[in-house]
């Protein structure tokens, strides 16, 4: 088993910016996000049970989960977002386990937004990684990225840990208010860490 790292971080807080640092310099990355989003694309494996549970409202034009109209509705009706997790995250949790185990990274990332939330993945992750941000930042970068308004933003940061408490769980912290000069250098200082830290892993699981 490789040698993992648990990711999270608010909305906006930079979590796939940093994450692609790492893989710049030979980390492996397993992202949830990125894995909801192949199983609820056009033919993705979730898609039938979604649309029998939600109907058709639920489908884009294209096949894909209209993403818009599920996050109006699990945030008007806490039913719809507990549903919607029972049938998602069963699913992505087989997927991130078989592609962090069959990972030939020298340790591998496992990004998942909700980690401290959920306390999912523990028998997995040897740290947590916490990217953290000023949360006005959060919301003007999530509103840039994903075209939503501050309340729904801020809806949504309010599902999420209050900033105090994912950083009271964190092992490591990247600040990630400055420019990317600044982000790439603590992502570099990490990943020394973190190759000590797995080649250390390693060195037990042989002897």
């Amino acid at each position: 088993m490789p040698y993992c790292v648990g990711v999270t971080g608010g909305i906006g807080s930079g979590k796939s910016r940093a994450a692609a640092l790492f893989a710049e310099l030979g980390a492996g990355v397993v992202d949830t996000d990125d894995i909801s989003h192949e199983i609820t694309a056009a033919g993705g494996s979730a898609m039938p049970e979604i649309t029998a549970a939600f109907g058709a409202a639920a489908m884009a034009a294209d096949g894909s989960l209209d993403r818009a109209v599920m996050r109006r509705l699990v945030f008007e009706k806490p039913e719809a977002r507990k549903q919607l997790e029972t049938l998602l995250h069963p699913r992505i949790r087989e997927l991130a386990r078989s592609r962090v185990t069959a990972s030939s990274a020298p340790y591998v990332l496992l990004v998942v937004p909700l980690l401290l939330e959920t306390g999912g993945y523990r028998d997995l992750i040897r740290r947590v990684l916490v990217i953290d941000c000023d949360e006005s930042l959060q919301i003007s970068r999530a509103m840039q990225r994903s075209n939503l308004s501050a309340d729904a933003v801020r809806a949504i940061m309010a599902a999420q840990l209050p900033r105090q408490q994912r950083l009271a769980g964190a092992d490591d912290v990247i600040h990630n208010d400055g420019d990317i000069a600044r982000l790439r250098g603590q992502v570099a200082a990490l990943h020394q860490q973190y190759l000590q830290l797995a080649a250390g892993a390693a060195s037990g699981a042989r002897e």
